[in-house]
């Protein structure tokens, strides 16, 4: 039997019908016209894009792609928004070295459990609504910020203000339910690289307001800092806003008109939580992307200070230099997505997983050179530069992988490997970075050999149906044995809730060996 067939189901077989020939009352759900959605950009049979156009603004693929990366844009300016005035809120709030430490591990640390709240809120409620309500949760602690006079103010408006990093996993969620495979990994990478750019933009932007409050408030530098905090506030409310009103959960529309009508499975929260949890690949991908996200957030965290401190340099000078790391996200991230999608194309899966060994391993390597560099201002920062390079492909190369690992459970998925980025800077910044007995150059080295050592697990990353890094795929393995079999029961697929995964199963064929391609697919790729 080929491959492509549902092998061993036979209730299988309606799937590969068109969700619309099903009647609602067929789906369980009230009677509803749906008219089904024209699109001027060419799309698959999930109607997802087929390509990433980043100066379009078409509705629906990429107006989302638009609001996604926005959104966590905002995110980063604001979390990251204390990391290059630390100097003066040192002074004002009279804060030590472990005070700000573990400012800076809350900034990142209580986003671990929103981020994995957020995949099931991607499941059950859709993309739009996640992302738009953490950032206007996340508003009110960049305004409070104006009115911190302690340590433990600092450390708690500074942990609120990162809850708006979970916007990361709404983000690529949205991404994966946008655009088909042959672009998911350039599409996935470039949302969230222009989103971690808040990051970088943040490390000039912000000492350019406060300079700015500084003459608007008369050279008070105690009050410029607390005012500068009302602009991220301010554009937390206005995206959010944005967001909630601009943007479409998936193609066919949004998730509560979907539900409604009966074309979209209204998802379990605890079922999808099983399912991904089961799932060893997922905490594989946890760990590493721990090492690569992780190390980018320690980064945004530690880098100002640590040229203002190391090199002797003025605010605005570190804070400049400082953005260097975070701005590589204009290109570099993308970079690991769009390589991931090439050797896909010329290897499948396996090309992908060595996509992102290669690029986190020599991250690694490239950290520890610039923890050698800590006498040279000059090489330190050519390090630092081609370190930060290799951290954003490889995040892109991640999220190349991430929307194959399950297909029912992929906001779970989704939201615990971003939250193993968070998990991996805390894990950082409380090892190397909080005592006053390890120097920052230290601790950066045994951040990148710890990065080497962690990256080794992808070796054991393993797809039945597509193999791992050092091992083939079986050929006699479908992608509906991995996909339907493992995730629905015979009374789910009877019941039709297998649609839509049974179109990702028929999308997926190009993660196979060249070989085992079909071959009216190979000759699309001729």
């Amino acid at each position: 039997m080929s491959r492509s067939t549902c092998r061993g189901f036979p209730a299988c077989a309606p799937l590969l019908a068109s969700t619309s020939s099903r009647t609602s009352a067929d789906m369980g759900s009230p009677a509803v016209d749906t008219i089904p959605p024209a699109f001027t950009i060419e799309v698959d049979s999930e109607n997802k894009a087929k390509s990433l156009n980043i100066f379009s603004f078409n509705f629906p693929h990429h107006v989302s792609f638009h609001m996604s990366w926005i959104g966590f844009f905002v995110s980063f300016v604001s979390t990251f928004a204390a990391a290059p005035m630390v100097a003066i809120i040192r002074d004002d709030l009279e804060l030590t070295k472990p005070d700000l430490g573990n400012a800076g591990l809350a900034a990142v640390t209580g986003t671990i459990i929103a981020r994995v709240i957020m995949g099931s809120v991607c499941d059950v409620v859709g993309p739009r609504y996640g992302l738009s309500i953490v950032l206007l949760l996340s508003a009110p602690f960049c305004f409070c910020m104006s009115f911190v006079t302690s340590a433990a103010g600092f450390l708690i408006c500074r942990m609120g203000i990162g809850l708006g990093l979970a916007t990361f996993v709404a983000c690529q969620f949205w991404m994966s339910c946008m655009f088909n495979g042959k672009c998911v990994g350039i599409a996935n990478a470039t949302a969230a690289g222009w989103g971690n750019l808040g990051g970088g933009v943040t490390q000039f932007l912000m000492p350019l307001i406060y300079r700015g409050m500084v003459e608007g408030t008369g050279g008070r530098i105690f009050s410029a800092w607390r005012w500068a905090y009302v602009v991220p506030g301010l554009l937390h409310t206005i995206v959010g806003v944005a967001v909630m009103f601009l943007g479409q959960d998936l193609p066919d529309g949004n998730y509560k008109m979907l539900h409604t009508s009966g074309q979209l499975e209204k998802k379990s929260a605890g079922k999808t939580q099983y399912i991904g949890c089961a799932n060893y690949r997922m905490w594989c991908m946890v760990a590493t992307y721990g090492f690569c996200f992780g190390v980018e957030l320690t980064m945004n965290n530690i880098v100002a200070g640590y040229l203002f401190d190391q090199f002797e340099l003025d605010l605005v000078t570190a804070g400049v230099l400082a953005s260097c790391y975070g701005l590589m996200n204009l290109f570099a991230r993308s970079i690991g997505g769009l390589v991931s999608d090439y050797t896909s194309v010329k290897f499948g899966m396996r090309g992908r997983l060595w996509t992102l060994w290669v690029f986190q391993t020599v991250e690694g390597v490239l950290c520890v050179f610039m923890a050698l560099s800590k006498d040279s201002l000059g090489i330190t920062i050519l390090f630092m530069v081609l370190f930060s390079i290799c951290v954003q492909a490889s995040e892109g190369a991640s999220y190349g992988i991430v929307p194959f690992l399950t297909r029912r459970a992929l906001g779970v998925a989704s939201g615990y490997i971003g939250a193993g980025g968070n998990a991996g800077s805390t894990i950082c910044m409380a090892l190397f970075f909080t005592s006053p007995d390890i120097p920052t150059y230290d601790g950066l080295m045994y951040m990148g050999f710890t990065i080497i050592a962690v990256t080794f697990l992808v070796v054991f990353i393993h797809f039945p149906m597509w193999g791992s890094m050092f091992f083939p795929g079986d050929p006699t393995i479908t992608e509906e044995d991995y996909y339907i079999k493992k995730e629905f029961t015979e009374e789910e697929i009877k019941e039709g809730l297998a649609v839509s995964v049974q179109k990702f199963c028929n999308n997926s064929h190009g993660e196979r060996a060249p070989q085992h391609r079909p071959a009216a697919e190979e000759a699309t790729k001729v």
